[in-house]
């Protein structure tokens, strides 16, 4: 396993700032410890808890950034829908966000053919209203998005052994 580092000031800081601030002082310090990417060669490197949340990281960026169709048009969908992080955030006591997860990969494994084909920019925009489907799966995301990313940092702060060393 990787040796994953965070300064103590850092996360003091961190924690003062907010929620989302508090997860990304562990997300940045995850991605140092591998070389700043996760590939498939470094991912051995990694626990399970830390890989949950650098996948909870993308997820939360590209959906709140422009939902599932973004997520999946970027080539994200198997690295969601395809590792356990629904099952992990199960495992986490966070079943609504796992349980949308799920809907989602539904979704996703019916229209990602269309959805992740090369697009012109007027194309990709198209397919925000063609695949109306994704649009409840985003809103209840961004409805309780503030809510899990605490219910994360929670977690992350029960279990920081798991996801770093504090220096």
């Amino acid at each position: 396993m990787k040796e994953v580092i965070v300064k103590d000031a850092d996360l003091q800081q961190a924690a003062l700032e907010g929620m989302d601030e508090f997860l990304q002082v562990f997300v940045k310090a995850i991605y140092d410890a591998i070389g700043g990417q996760l590939t498939a060669e470094n991912m051995g490197e990694l626990n399970t808890d830390q890989l949950t949340l650098l996948a909870w990281d993308t997820l939360h960026k590209e959906v709140m950034d422009g939902g599932f169709v973004q997520l999946i048009y970027n080539g994200y969908g198997p690295y969601i829908f395809k590792n356990p992080l629904a099952k992990v955030l199960r495992l986490w006591d966070m079943r609504a966000p796992s349980k949308l997860i799920y809907d989602a990969h539904t979704l996703w494994l019916k229209h990602r053919e269309e959805i992740e084909k090369d697009l012109s920019d007027e194309e990709f925009m198209a397919l925000f209203e063609q695949f109306p489907d994704f649009d409840n799966l985003d809103d209840q995301f961004v409805e309780h998005e503030e809510e899990w990313v605490e219910d994360i940092a929670h977690y992350v702060d029960d279990h920081i052994e798991q996801f770093a060393i504090i220096k």
